[in-house]
């Protein structure tokens, strides 16, 4: 666990210190409220999405380090380590808590009585983390950005701009297990409807990235789909470095992989999940209780967010 405080002084440099500001030198001030993070990935892995967090505190009226503080909690993508790393922020005694991904399970595992704030990429309602989104009970409420929804789509809108395509290979990490269920589930179903073979893999590290591009490339499958997965976004560097290096055509679930260089996304904007993220646990430091905070599911849909086609493929039709 000394990762996660080592790593704390990385966000140092990004807006603001990752501990409580010094108390003035005259006077007594008021506690600061604190925020506890817990993310199964580690702190470079989405620099642009913290960033979004903290405007959204920002637009709430918290600012980090003049009037909350934030501690972070990194798994390394050790997601077996969430649940410790939950409990600690519990023991910290933290004002609220902002949980990502396969995290959220292990706040809401944790505690009962702290505020949660999640962002998801499945129905929270069928991840159990919440009664509904209109009315989410408890103590939890959030984010739903649609990113394994739109799997059916994703794959229609490969078909329609990479023409001829007939093999897909669909990639999904195994660690993100409901994720991954409803992944292969929605490109099964989607790909009997329209007349595509699908072949899935599984990658839950680096080097299985590299064995499953190896795999595409000696199978000939024509296109890649990539599933919804935190630890996807840590590595889509490499991952869109490999769909460039072997011509293959790629969709993603996210901007945020065109903008370092994949073909092409589909999906709400993670970034913008993010900012809202910050805005309800804002809300929730003035005292919004959670259960009467319907979660949100920005409506706002990526639309097709293209990267640099013609580098990765001469068959796309835009």
């Amino acid at each position: 666990m000394a990762s996660y405080i080592r790593r704390r002084k990385f966000f140092a440099t990004l807006g603001g210190a990752a501990a409580a500001w010094p108390l003035a030198a005259h006077g007594q001030q008021p506690a600061m409220p604190v925020i506890g993070v817990l993310d199964p990935r580690s702190p470079d892995t989405f620099v642009e999405g913290y960033r979004a967090l903290r405007q959204g505190l920002r637009e709430a009226g918290y600012v980090e380090g003049a009037n909350v503080a934030i501690e972070y909690r990194w798994a390394d993508n050790q997601t077996d380590q969430l649940p410790v790393l939950a409990a600690d922020l519990v023991r910290r005694g933290v004002a609220a808590i902002i949980a990502t991904g396969g995290s959220a399970l292990a706040a809401k595992a944790a505690t009962k009585i702290i505020p949660i704030v999640f962002v998801v990429s499945e129905d929270p309602a069928g991840l159990g983390l919440v009664d509904s989104l209109a009315r989410p009970g408890g103590n939890l409420t959030g984010v739903n950005f649609f990113a394994g929804e739109l799997t059916a789509k994703r794959l229609e809108l490969l078909r329609t701009l990479v023409p001829g395509i007939a093999r897909v290979a669909v990639l999904v990490n195994p660690a993100s297990t409901s994720e991954t269920e409803s992944t292969v589930r929605d490109a099964q179903s989607a790909a009997h409807a329209i007349g595509l073979q699908i072949q899935v893999f599984t990658a839950s590290t680096s080097r299985e990235i590299d064995e499953v591009f190896a795999a595409f490339v000696r199978e000939r499958h024509d296109s890649l789909l990539t599933g919804p997965s935190p630890f996807f976004t840590a590595r889509r560097f490499q991952l869109t470095h490999l769909a460039t290096r072997h011509a293959i055509p790629a969709i993603y679930t996210g901007r945020q992989y065109t903008e370092v260089g994949g073909l092409m996304s589909y999906g709400a904007s993670l970034t913008d999940a993010y900012r809202q993220m910050g805005v309800y646990a804002g809300h929730i430091l003035k005292g919004t209780k959670p259960a009467g905070r319907a979660a949100w599911q920005p409506m706002q849909e990526a639309p097709m967010e293209w990267g640099s086609p013609q580098a990765v493929c001469n068959r796309c039709e835009k």
